[in-house]
């Protein structure tokens, strides 16, 4: 687990967009459960997160068509929860940030560290927003 203070500024980058933490499994399966789409967000402490996916997801929230629920969980920090909510995200394997759209409660988007290493945020939040007008 990582220092909570260390933590805190990369939380409070997607809380502020209105994206809500998700802390237990039973959180998990609660946001997966409702109906309509509903991205998760797997944050991370990892230069990747910083530089490409939390911009990107703020850019991403700007598209006139977005997810109707929105949440993060937090790698390394939350495991229960995260282990959660990768059950839902299979058969994609775990990755450090990692974006989620489901539809319904069935995956229909994901985004993994690969889709995001080495990328810029604008062009991340373009799929993205593609992905939001395709599918929300």
């Amino acid at each position: 687990m990582y220092d909570p203070e260390l933590v805190q500024p990369f939380r409070d980058e997607l809380t502020s967009l209105g994206v809500k933490e998700l802390l237990t499994p039973a959180q998990v399966d609660q946001a997966v459960a409702q109906t309509g789409t509903t991205l998760i967000f797997v944050n991370s402490v990892c230069g990747c997160a910083a530089a490409g996916a939390r911009p990107a997801l703020r850019l991403a929230l700007m598209n006139q068509k977005r997810p109707a629920n929105i949440y993060t969980v937090f790698a390394g920090m939350e495991r229960e929860a995260t282990e959660k909510a990768r059950e839902y995200f299979k058969p994609f394997r775990p990755s450090s940030p990692q974006i989620a759209l489901l539809k319904d409660g069935k995956l229909v988007k994901m985004v993994q560290r690969q889709d995001i290493e080495g990328r810029d945020a604008a062009t991340i939040a373009k799929d993205l927003a593609a992905a939001f007008d395709a599918l929300c």
